[in-house]
């Protein structure tokens, strides 16, 4: 499929590192630690959120995604929900179809009906997977192969109708350790050949599966904490990614990828940095 061909359909996204083209993002307007609901916001709760901070350094990121080529549509941010800003969590793009998640924790459900509603005002392609809990954070996709985190937020009912949806694809079931949140918090693919993973976090079985698959680059602890797997990838190895985890900066660097370092230490107090932020529509 050529590039033009792939720009004219409404939505279409096959990887987590071909050219990003269109991506949906929500402003951190009423981005605060309500309820702790992981391990991230428990470390952060007395100091919570400073918003107009946050605002600044989301609005830095948008630009900067823009200057590089990207088109950014941003949802309305509503005051009920204070972890709207990661859009990555209530939808995810397989092929030419949006999935709408299933929000796992009280304080994060309605954020799907915002979504679904500003899919059918937009007339885009969507599904509501609706037999447990499923977030996209969970999802990672490789072409037809979908690496699904099996965890406190997504559950293996989930991933069965998944893969009904998707018949063609080869859905893998990652199973990790939940106080982790998301399985891109552990494990983000950044080539056809490359991804980076915090092995602590897998069992022994799904440490080889990821090595047979990968060049594997390994993340600290300190660096986890501060979401270093958590980059995201805009195409031609260009890749944001946050100043303070200098180790993966640098080990990116050597293999050749661009890394654009942005600040938004401020959003990541809520356990979430630039994947979580985005929602790709349109990749290739």
């Amino acid at each position: 499929m050529t590039l033009a061909s792939r720009q004219s359909e409404p939505v279409t996204c096959g990887s987590e590192y071909e050219r990003l083209h269109k991506v949906l993002l929500c402003q951190p307007r009423y981005m605060a630690i309500k309820e702790v609901i992981n391990e991230t916001q428990e470390q952060f709760k007395e100091e919570n959120i400073q918003v107009k901070r946050a605002l600044k350094q989301h609005q830095r990121f948008s630009r900067l995604l823009q200057e590089h080529g990207v088109e950014v549509i941003e949802l309305q941010p509503q005051a009920d929900y204070p972890e709207q800003v990661f859009t990555r969590d209530i939808g995810f793009t397989i092929g030419g179809q949006v999935f709408i998640a299933g929000m796992a924790t009280d304080i994060r459900q309605g954020e799907e009906a915002v979504l679904k509603n500003w899919l059918q005002q937009e007339g885009l392609p969507h599904f509501q997977l609706s037999s447990g809990p499923v977030e996209g954070g969970d999802i990672i996709v490789n072409g037809r192969t979908v690496y699904a985190g099996i965890s406190s937020r997504t559950n293996e009912q989930a991933i069965t109708e998944l893969q009904s949806q998707l018949p063609d694809y080869e859905i893998v079931p990652i199973p990790f350790d939940e106080k982790y949140l998301h399985l891109d918090c552990v494990f983000n693919i950044l080539s056809p050949e490359e991804a980076l993973v915090f092995p602590k976090a897998l069992g022994e079985q799904e440490r080889q599966l990821l090595e047979s698959r990968f060049r594997l680059i390994e993340v600290s602890e300190e660096e986890q904490f501060t979401l270093g797997t958590n980059v995201l990838s805009i195409g031609n190895k260009k890749v944001f990614s946050l100043p303070v985890n200098k180790r993966v900066n640098q080990q990116l660097a050597k293999r050749g990828y661009k890394v654009i370092e942005v600040d938004i230490t401020e959003i990541i107090k809520s356990g979430g940095s630039f994947r979580c932020c985005t929602m790709p529509l349109l990749r290739g």
